[in-house]
């Protein structure tokens, strides 16, 4: 059983967050939502997105699957990829419906996946296809709809073409952009190779925010510190981190004061631990499998005392069949002074 912990409990915040101020990426088979629920645990302000699902998915798959989440998430968006206006609109109106608080078009994933269904980055060089698109899902929804993008594609990376691809598509309604700050290569490099060997160009999306103070510009990429994030913030409207909060997932635990003005303190990892165990309980009830779960927690005690070993013993036990809550709370005693 757990020690006895001190109840945590959130306060109300003296200011109004600001929209996007800080979010977690959309990361592909990471933030599902057992993922997100985590997440939220460690900040209420954070906004949260979904892995990117594809129309496709939604109009001719299991919708309801890719569309569930529990209301604990919101503040939390959708991130849809596709390219044809009208199914966009029948998405976005089904992501409204669900109650999430946004809906993205993904333009930035590079994968040949992504291109040979002619969405995703390659869409960049079709700013009158991404508008179409923009103006149908508006008309669709009154949640916001958002943009993420590169700062530019092959060897289409000029300053010149970003604004003329923001310009187009803010004209169809789009006021937020969340843009990673490095071009993609459609060919010739893989997916992860496009999130670090293209060099990161802040001082693009800097002078993008400069050009557009009447739009929310949102920065991406390389972000790994909350130091980090403060800088940034001087420059733009909002922060998106996305490995290093699911490696890390710990240094979310300060957003909320750091970023919202929020009052109360930090949650601990311990009080983590003990609100994560009613919701695996009930998850489990409903036919999840632990390891749903436990593979999204395995870095909360990153550098820490026992860390290793709590990282160990989710590994080897969560996926057996059969495995419950209790391997949660037996992989926290490696954690215990």
């Amino acid at each position: 059983m757990l020690k006895s912990i001190e109840p945590f409990e959130y306060q109300a915040l003296p200011v109004k967050p600001t929209a996007n101020r800080f979010s977690i990426a959309p990361m592909l088979d990471w933030t599902d939502r057992h993922c997100r629920f985590f997440h939220r645990l460690l900040s209420q302000q954070s906004l949260l997105y979904s892995e990117m699902v594809t129309t496709g998915a939604l109009l001719h798959g299991d919708a309801h699957r890719f569309l569930q989440f529990d209301r604990a998430e919101n503040p939390v968006a959708f991130q849809l990829g596709g390219s044809n206006p009208r199914e966009l609109a029948l998405c976005a109106k089904m992501v409204e419906d669900y109650g999430y608080d946004e809906v993205n078009l993904n333009v930035g994933c590079p994968s040949d996946r992504v291109q040979n269904g002619r969405f995703g980055a390659c869409l960049m060089a079709e700013p009158e296809l991404v508008a179409e698109c923009i103006a149908a899902m508006n008309q669709a929804v009154k949640i916001p709809v958002t943009v993420k993008s590169r700062i530019g594609i092959d060897e289409r990376d000029s300053y010149e073409e970003l604004v003329h691809f923001i310009d187009t598509v803010a004209k169809a309604g789009c006021k937020t952009f969340i843009v990673h700050a490095r071009k993609a290569w459609l060919s010739g490099l893989s997916p992860k190779q496009n999130r670090d060997i293209p060099p990161l160009r802040y001082d693009i999306v800097y002078t993008l925010k400069q050009d557009n103070p009447h739009l929310n510009i949102i920065i991406n990429g390389g972000i790994t510190t909350l130091e980090q994030t403060e800088t940034l913030l001087e420059h733009v409207d909002g922060v998106m981190v996305g490995r290093e909060a699911y490696h890390n997932p710990y240094l979310l635990a300060e957003v909320d004061q750091r970023f919202f003005g929020a009052t109360y303190p930090p949650i601990s990892r311990q009080q983590v631990v003990a609100l994560l165990i009613p919701y695996s309980q009930t998850q489990l009830a409903n036919g999840v499998r632990l390891n749903s779960i436990a593979r999204h927690i395995l870095g909360l005690f990153h550098g820490e005392y026992g860390g290793r070993l709590w990282r160990r013993h989710l590994s080897e036990n969560a996926c057996r069949a059969g495995a419950t809550e209790q391997v949660i709370l037996d992989a926290l005693k490696f954690t215990e002074q």
